[in-house]
Parts: C-alpha cells; sequence; structure tokens
C-alpha cells in the first residue's frame, strides 16, 4: 500500500496546487473504492437480470428489482471498505455504532445520486450525456467524500478531563 501511496502522491504534486489539498491520499483511496462498488455493482446487476431473477417474466419489473440489489450489494461494499480504507484512523475510537454511521452513509450517497441525476440533466443539454455524465459523476464523488468525512466519519475530539 506504501508503493500505491508513493506513486499517488506523486502524481498529485503534479497538479496544480490549488487542486492538490483535494487529491491527497484519502480521495484517492474513497475513489479507488469507488471504483470497486462500479465493478460489484455492475457485476451484480448482470448476474440478477440474467441468472437470479430469471424466474421474473417481466423485462423491466426484473431490471428494477436487479438495479436495486446492485446498489443495495454496492453501497455496503463501499460502506465497509471506506469504513476500513479510507477512514480507518476515524472509526478505532468513534462513539458512533456502525449502523448509525451507515445511515448516515446512505444518506450521503442519496445526496450525491440526486446531484449527479440532476447535473447529467443540466448538463446533457448543452454537451453529449455521456461527457455531461462522467463530469455529474466527478462532482457528485466531491460531494459525496465531503459529506462523509465532515459527517458521516467525522473527527471526534478526545473529550477534557475534567
Amino acid at each position: 500500500m506504501s508503493r500505491l501511496r508513493t506513486f499517488a502522491e506523486a502524481l498529485v504534486h503534479l497538479l496544480p496546487p490549488r487542486f492538490q489539498p483535494m487529491m491527497r491520499w484519502r480521495f484517492i483511496k474513497f475513489g479507488l473504492v469507488g471504483g470497486s462498488g462500479t465493478v460489484i455493482n455492475i457485476v451484480v446487476l448482470y448476474l440478477a437480470q440474467e441468472h437470479l431473477l430469471r424466474g421474473i417474466a417481466d423485462f423491466h419489473t426484473r431490471l428494477n428489482y436487479s438495479i436495486a440489489l446492485a446498489i443495495t450489494v454496492a453501497t455496503i461494499s463501499n460502506f465497509y471498505w471506506n469504513r476500513r480504507l479510507t477512514w480507518r484512523d476515524r472509526t478505532r475510537n468513534t462513539p458512533q455504532p456502525a449502523l448509525r454511521l451507515f445511515v448516515k452513509y446512505v444518506m450521503a450517497a442519496a445526496l450525491s445520486i440526486v446531484i449527479q441525476s440532476l447535473l447529467t440533466k443540466w448538463l446533457a443539454g448543452y454537451l453529449h450525456y455521456i461527457v455531461a455524465n462522467l463530469i455529474a459523476i466527478v462532482l457528485a464523488s466531491v460531494v459525496n467524500f465531503v459529506a462523509n468525512d465532515k459527517l458521516t466519519f467525522r473527527r471526534h475530539r478526545p473529550k477534557a478531563p475534567h
């Protein structure tokens, strides 16, 4: 992991100084977890649509269930890995139970989904919809990262001795 970190930090130093704080190691880990979640989402979507839910005859009904299952599995995976890797230093002594953190994580993800959807629709009026979606994903990811950094996995100051 340290070689990857060294390489990632070297890449960050190539960016203009004003973009460097955003691309710190924690954000890179967040992006890697998000990338793995995307792969998990696609694999689960395929398996559910083509095999697991084959008993549902209507294509669109089956697709709705497949999408719901894929998003659920990817969200749980992303929460687990972000908790274990991205914000590990902040979850060791947190007074919050994992379920409460998960609820906050899902709320941040929901906010990100809304922002991504609205931005994609708005930008698609000016750009190709795939380009619009990619830009929206990047911007929504930043919002998702900040929401999780400041709310879900925020730093807890140790209590002052009495």
